[in-house]
């Protein structure tokens, strides 16, 4: 019996180390991101797989452009809208995963009453989702650079790590810069000039900030909840609450 405990021991034991030493050689080498951009992303490759699929050929449209050439109008909106503690927190912003929390936890209250989900204790609530507010522009960055979609525990765990190094190697301009140039607007629409240049048909550079303010309304869901074809109030809603949002954002020391 002994032997045959220690036999198991040992085979997860390799399993583990197999699984560290894999995790070890395949972590990206984020420090590259100092001086060198980007080729591609899991994000970008991730789209392309979907087109393929479908029978479609993947679409790319995107033009890289330095921090200086993206409107400030358009920094401090995507700040106000997805990190507005992005200046002092370390990767993670421990007060927004709490706000997001909360929210969640009053959302799913709510619905809860409206499903009749009622003990003699009060309101059975499920479990919050995070919908929004939980992840910071680095988190964001990590997962679109070098990860899937998939929502697992070794996925989240990784993020936490790359998200850990990108704010050990990187100034914070830096993420901002490479974040801007590379998420998604659109489909096939990556990065800021982009954008600019597919919804307003003008450069980054010279965003106003009802313009800035609409785009990264649409950062969240740009494809479905936000695309302004198919949701054209909803963005606009957002892009108000940003805009009154702009004023009071902090950017980072360039």
């Amino acid at each position: 019996m002994w032997r045959i405990v220690k036999t198991a021991a040992l085979a997860v034991l390799a399993l583990v180390t197999l699984f560290v030493v894999y995790e070890v050689f395949t972590f990206p080498h984020v420090s590259e991101l100092q001086t060198k951009n980007p080729e591609t992303t899991s994000m970008i490759e991730q789209r392309a797989k979907e087109a393929r699929d479908a029978g479609r050929e993947p679409r790319r449209v995107q033009q890289w452009v330095p921090l200086e050439r993206i409107s400030v109008n358009l920094q401090r909106a995507v700040l106000a809208g997805e990190d507005t503690n992005f200046t002092t927190h370390h990767g993670f912003d421990y007060e927004a995963i709490q706000r997001a929390w909360d929210e969640a936890q009053k959302e799913s209250e709510k619905e809860a009453k409206q499903e009749g989900e009622q003990d003699e204790s009060g309101w059975i609530p499920q479990m919050p989702s995070f919908k929004r507010g939980a992840s910071t522009i680095s988190q964001q960055l990590a997962k679109n650079l070098y990860l899937s979609s998939e929502r697992t525990f070794a996925r989240k765990a990784k993020e936490a790590a790359i998200t850990y190094f990108l704010e050990r190697s990187l100034s914070k301009c830096r993420i901002l810069e490479i974040y801007l140039n590379v998420i998604e607007w659109g489909d096939g629409v990556y990065g800021a000039e982009a954008a600019a240049q597919t919804y307003f048909h003008k450069h980054a550079a010279d965003l106003s900030p009802a313009e800035a303010a609409y785009l990264s309304a649409m950062i969240p869901s740009p494809l479905n909840v936000f695309n302004p074809q198919k949701n054209q109030r909803r963005v606009q809603r957002r892009q108000r609450v940003i805009l009154r949002g702009m004023p009071f954002v902090k950017l980072p020391a360039c």
